[in-house]
């Protein structure tokens, strides 16, 4: 058995999911949203994303990470301060040991819907179809589950 946890990183709001895979098939574990208070310094944000995946990854023990890959928006600054984000999630993982995988975001859209630029309706209807136990409330844990369904899907082709 293989379980991924899949992380969208924000500042804002970090969505996150764990699914477990054995063969081709796929399970819902759990997802959520790790909320960083925003009247903190943001080092203190960073410190907050960063032991959230940590208590999650000892919580679930998973044995692979998804996250997504960051494109550049026009604002550099928000970009730059989106990967500092980022960065507190991968490392929160790598620091376990655990692999983690990057996908970009029209990647995880073609892999779930088969077309690169699906909206937020058509991946939450796929993963409704996909795993219908999981029941995000949150675009950021709807896209945490697409990045570990695509991780798991794409684990399938390579393997």
């Amino acid at each position: 058995m293989k379980r991924i946890i899949g992380i969208d990183p924000g500042l804002l709001h970090t969505g996150w999911s764990i699914i477990d895979v054995v063969g081709s098939q796929q399970k819902y574990v759990a997802s959520g949203v790790i909320l960083p208070p925003t009247k903190i310094p943001f080092s203190e944000r960073l410190a907050f994303i960063f032991n959230h995946v940590s208590e999650l990854c000892e919580k679930f023990a998973p044995n692979e990470c998804s996250i997504e890959v960051i494109f550049v928006n026009k604002n550099a600054k928000t970009t730059l301060l989106l990967g500092q984000a980022r960065a507190a999630a991968i490392t929160a993982v790598a620091v376990k040991n655990i692999p983690v995988y990057e996908y970009e975001p029209n990647k995880i859209k073609k892999a779930l819907t088969s077309a690169g630029h699906a909206d937020k309706d058509q991946i939450y209807k796929m993963l409704q179809i996909l795993l219908p136990t999981a029941k995000p409330k949150t675009p950021d844990e709807s896209d945490a589950i697409a990045i570990a369904l695509t991780h798991a899907n794409m684990s399938l082709v390579l393997n």
